[in-house]
């Protein structure tokens, strides 16, 4: 008989192994090949991936992870592995074997996968660390997944956890580290809460991320006592011509002063850790829009990362699967 013995993959996006524009090069080739994040035609999209995307945008992208590249590496990177050494600690006396994989790069999810089952395990849990579901980030975590234990004759249990984006502890988390910004720095008068972009065209496709930002952005102003008035939502890092999700971050920042808002708090919901589209494009370039627009205050509260009420939180979801 089998003893059961349980793996924990904490999953996310992946990053650069140097702001050079030969290492940013190498991963958007990756990250952009993905069928699930462009859904253009493959000869098309490799005609103006190839010919327009990769010979411009790595060098210009290599110099906005200079911005927030930091001693340990990539933001994400460094991030995303401490709060998995944190969530690990808290599984250690049960056995549990916990470890980070991203989507594009090291370490990955198949390497990962074979390390697991070479240790014995039985039960494998796979939690991608996007709060809201999308086709374009969590299904190709999946993909990944299933193209590795396609080629495995015995195959685990296995537990996809594929949103979290209405989970209680979750919201507490996230209204805790607002309040606890406004504590410390003092409370502006709007809450920007800003999503990650994605086409529309996915929306009606039936891709549920848009429902799912709103929700949690709802459920966060609702645990803060907010009024309609004193919080609004919007979705940043656009690319390309189509028609994305709005309202558009910048859109909304540049307009904002004009209307009478001239100082806003700025949070990320949709990222577990912080990153190049925090740090740089909401916590820098972000900012600098809505100042030279005629703001007076512009506050960035970074995301939960390693906070205790984080990796509580991480927790709660998985022992329900453990």
């Amino acid at each position: 008989m089998t003893t059961k013995k349980t793996g924990i993959l904490l999953a996310n996006l992946g990053s650069p192994t140097a702001p050079t524009t030969r290492a940013v090069r190498r991963f958007l080739k990756d990250f952009l090949w993905d069928p699930r994040v462009v859904n253009l035609p493959r000869p098309l999209w490799w005609l103006i991936l190839h010919g327009f995307v990769l010979p411009f945008r790595p060098k210009r992208s290599a110099k906005a992870y200079s911005k927030v590249w930091h001693e340990k590496g990539s933001p994400l990177t460094y991030l995303t592995k401490e709060l998995t050494e944190k969530v690990a600690d808290r599984f250690s006396d049960q056995g549990v074997l916990t470890t980070h994989v991203m989507r594009y790069g090291e370490p990955s999810i198949a390497s990962q996968l074979r390390a697991l089952k070479l240790a014995g395990v039985t039960d494998v849990i796979v939690l991608p660390l996007y709060p809201q579901y999308s086709s374009t980030t969590t299904a190709s975590i999946y993909d990944d997944l299933v193209k590795e234990l396609n080629q495995w004759r015995h195959l685990p249990s296995m537990h996809f956890i594929s949103d979290y984006h209405q989970n209680s502890h979750y919201i507490a988390a996230v209204a805790q580290s607002i309040e606890q910004a406004w504590a410390e720095h003092g409370r502006n008068e709007l809450l920007i809460m800003s999503f990650h972009g994605l086409p529309e065209q996915l929306t009606k496709w039936g891709d549920p991320y848009f429902h799912q930002c709103h929700k949690t952005a709802a459920l966060i102003a609702e645990k803060l006592g907010l009024t309609e008035k004193q919080w609004m939502i919007v979705f940043q890092s656009r690319f390309g011509k189509a028609e994305w999700l709005k309202p558009y971050c910048v859109d909304t920042l540049e307009k904002l002063p004009g209307q009478g808002i001239k100082t806003v708090d700025v949070v990320c919901p949709g990222f577990a850790v912080d990153c190049l589209e925090t740090l740089e494009e909401i916590a820098m370039e972000n900012k600098s829009i809505f100042i030279e627009a005629g703001g007076s205050d512009y506050r960035y509260i970074p995301c939960l990362n390693d906070a205790d009420a984080h990796v509580d939180a991480l927790v709660n979801l998985l022992e329900q699967k453990i």
